[in-house]
């Protein structure tokens, strides 16, 4: 077998672009070439390979079987050299970062997405922290921390905004109309009692009682001193607790929880708190971002 000129490569490398526009102006528009620049190297790699990529016709072009056949391999390979190359460009960080944060953003956000953070960075230890309900940000004996809050702390960046959902099992759903505003007077409410430091116990059903136009008790239910707690609760049937979609998103995919309704702004968020910089928390925290891109993504709101 002949090895492949640096021609062909370059042919082929025009040959990706225009069979994913699917058309050589577009293509051409992307490579900042003529068009008949594109169509001149097509015609070149054609010749090398002895046989057509394109059929041509007034409406444009569609590749024939055997471009079609090559297209898949040459997607594919550009794709993996690109993937390589990147991961090639990735710092090579090493080190630990202490990180501090609530238990229920650790236990149902962070934790689950670290495998991802280690596949990308195996050098780099994340010593986690999440033994308090409340978070001390101003403590800089971490390198790291992510708390959540209605109003920015000093220093703090916001790293995800939120939203409220009431939320339920099926099984509780299924008691109550959830279209009568009278439910709640039955119904039982499940409170995180600590949001955040200086909060009163019933906010975040009071703010959504208010939010909503509803006349309700907020006070009345059951208390939990974590948000995780609470959801595990109405998990179990308790009642309805008041969830932040951040940390539902698996709830919901598996039907442990379902909701009648539809999310509100929290008017709060996780703000990430960083006391020192170096390489590996700079990895980490661009890191973070990434996974926050994903969010709408991910998250799922059934309106059930």
């Amino acid at each position: 077998m002949q090895p492949i000129k640096s021609s062909t490569l370059a042919g082929l490398a025009t040959f990706d672009i225009a069979a994913r526009f699917g058309s050589f102006t577009q293509a051409a528009e992307h490579l900042h070439i003529t068009t008949g620049a594109v169509s001149q190297q097509i015609r070149q790699l054609e010749h090398q390979l002895n046989f057509p990529l394109f059929d041509r016709h007034s409406r444009g072009i569609r590749l024939t079987e055997k471009g079609q056949q090559l297209y898949a391999v040459v997607s594919q390979s550009l794709n993996d050299i690109n993937q390589t190359v990147a991961n090639l460009q990735q710092p090579e960080a090493e080190g630990e970062i202490r990180l501090k944060l609530t238990p229920s953003f650790a236990f149902k956000w962070l934790v689950p997405r670290l495998q991802n953070f280690y596949q990308q960075y195996p050098d780099i230890k994340i010593q986690t922290f999440a033994e308090g309900a409340l978070v001390d940000h101003q403590d800089t004996s971490f390198d790291l921390v992510i708390d959540y809050c209605r109003q920015p702390p000093r220093n703090g960046t916001l790293l995800l905004s939120e939203n409220l959902l009431p939320v339920m099992s099926p099984g509780y759903r299924d008691k109550f109309d959830w279209n009568n505003k009278a439910c709640w007077e039955a119904a039982t409410l499940l409170h995180d009692a600590m949001p955040w430091r200086e909060a009163r116990q019933d906010f975040e059903w009071h703010y959504w009682f208010q939010t909503m136009n509803i006349s309700a008790d907020s006070q009345h239910g059951h208390y939990f001193n974590r948000t995780d707690m609470a959801m595990a609760a109405a998990e179990a049937g308790l009642g309805v607790a008041m969830a932040r979609c951040a940390l539902i998103n698996k709830d919901f995919a598996t039907g442990r929880l379902v909701s009648p309704f539809k999310p509100i702004p929290a008017n709060a968020g996780y703000y990430l708190i960083q006391h020192r910089d170096n390489q590996a928390i700079a990895c980490f925290v661009d890191w973070l971002d990434t996974q926050v891109l994903k969010i709408d993504e991910q998250i799922l709101f059934p309106n059930e």
